[in-house]
C-alpha cells in the first residue's frame, strides 16, 4: 500500500508526444453468458480485443467484477461468502492467461476488476482487494485498488473486501490517465485530489445492480469530465452470472463523456450504449474517439467558464441563525 495519491505519473519506457486523439473500446460485458473455464474467458477477451482493434481502438476497457462471469464454472456448492475468495484464487491464473494479449493486438487492456488476495497484517481486515489491472503493450501492468466500498462489499455475510489507499497516475503514448472504480467516481474528494494532475482520460469500470446505481455512477462520471476537463470512459457489466441459482442481476451500459463545451458538441457525451439489464452474446462493444487535442486546448484557457483546478480552501461554511 502506498501514499494517498501518486504525485507524478509512472515512468514511461520512452517519451511520446501526446496524440491528437485516441480510440477507446468499452465492452459492456454480458456476464450471463456461461464460460467453460479460464481458457474460455481468455479466448473471449482475445476475440473482443481483435474486434476492437479492427475498428481502430487502442484501448479496451472491461467492467468492474467482470470476474463474476467465472462463477458459471465455479463449484456448484460455492457459498456467497466464499465467492470472493474463490475468484481471488483464480486471479493470478486469469491474468497470466491474458498477459500477452496487449502485445499481440498492440493495444492496452483495462481487464476490468478482479478480487485479489493480499496480506493485511491484521486478522480483523478482510484479506481481499477489488483491483483493476491496466495491461499495456509495453509490458507494464498498472494496478488500481478500489478506494470506497459499497455496503455489499463490506458485508461479512456477502462480498467482504478491504480498500486501497492510492490513485495511480500513468502516462502511456503521451496520454495521462487514471482509473476510479465504480463508487470511487462518486467521491468529490477524489475529484479534488485529481484536479491538479492534468489528466487526459479517466477510466471508470463499474457494476450496478439497479438503474439508480447506473445513474449515480454515470452521472458522476459526466460531472468528473466537467470538473477535470478530461474525457471519462465508463462501462459496466450486464446481467448476472449463470450459476443455475437465483441471483441479483446488473443494469449498465457504456458512455464516453467529455467536458460540456461547444467545440465538443455542447452535451458532454460523445457516444453511449444505453443501460440494459440483459444483452445478447458477449455484450455490446462501443468504440469511440477521445478528442484529446481539443480538450487540451480548452484546458489551456479556451474553455467557456472552467476556472482550472479550483479549490475551496479559502471558503468557510457558515451556519446562519
Amino acid at each position: 500500500m502506498t501514499d494517498a495519491a501518486a504525485k507524478t505519473p509512472a515512468a514511461s519506457p520512452s517519451a511520446a508526444s501526446p496524440p491528437d486523439s485516441l480510440k477507446v473500446a468499452l465492452w459492456a460485458t454480458n456476464i450471463a453468458q456461461p464460460l467453460n473455464g479460464l481458457d474460455g474467458w481468455a479466448a473471449l477477451v482475445d476475440r473482443r480485443m481483435a474486434e476492437a482493434r479492427a475498428q481502430g481502438a487502442e484501448l479496451l476497457v472491461m467492467p468492474e467484477y467482470c470476474s463474476e462471469q467465472w462463477l458459471s464454472f465455479a463449484p456448484a456448492e460455492l457459498k456467497l461468502t466464499d465467492e470472493i475468495a474463490w475468484m481471488a484464487a483464480q486471479s493470478e491464473a486469469a491474468l497470466a492467461a491474458i498477459r500477452d494479449l496487449p502485445a499481440k493486438h498492440d493495444m492496452a487492456l483495462l481487464a476490468g476488476t478482479l478480487p485479489v488476495p493480499f496480506d493485511p497484517q491484521d486478522d480483523s481486515v478482510p484479506p481481499f482487494l477489488n483491483r483493476a489491472h491496466l495491461l499495456l503493450p509495453d509490458g507494464r501492468i498498472v494496478r488500481q485498488d478500489k478506494l470506497c466500498l459499497t455496503p455489499g462489499e463490506r458485508d461479512p455475510a456477502g462480498w467482504n473486501l478491504s480498500t486501497g489507499d492510492a490513485v495511480k497516475i500513468v502516462e502511456w503514448k503521451g496520454v495521462r490517465l487514471a482509473t476510479l472504480i465504480c463508487l470511487d467516481v462518486e467521491m468529490p474528494a477524489l475529484s479534488s485530489l485529481l484536479a491538479p494532475l492534468d489528466l487526459d482520460l479517466l477510466l471508470v469500470p463499474s457494476m450496478t445492480s439497479k438503474l439508480s446505481g447506473y445513474s449515480r455512477v454515470f452521472g458522476c462520471a459526466k460531472a468528473r469530465a466537467v470538473e477535470l476537463q478530461c474525457a471519462v470512459a465508463t462501462v459496466g457489466v450486464i446481467g448476472s452470472a449463470a450459476t443455475g441459482k437465483p441471483r441479483e442481476g446488473n443494469v449498465s451500459g457504456a458512455s464516453l463523456f467529455v467536458p460540456c463545451e461547444e467545440p465538443l458538441g455542447h452535451t458532454g457525451k460523445v457516444a453511449e450504449v444505453p443501460p440494459a439489464g440483459s444483452a445478447e452474446d458477449a455484450g455490446p462493444l462501443l468504440v469511440a474517439e477521445v478528442p484529446l487535442a481539443t480538450i487540451r486546448e480548452l484546458k489551456q484557457g479556451k474553455a467557456e467558464v472552467w476556472p482550472g483546478a479550483w479549490r475551496a480552501d479559502h471558503v468557510k461554511a457558515v451556519k446562519e441563525d
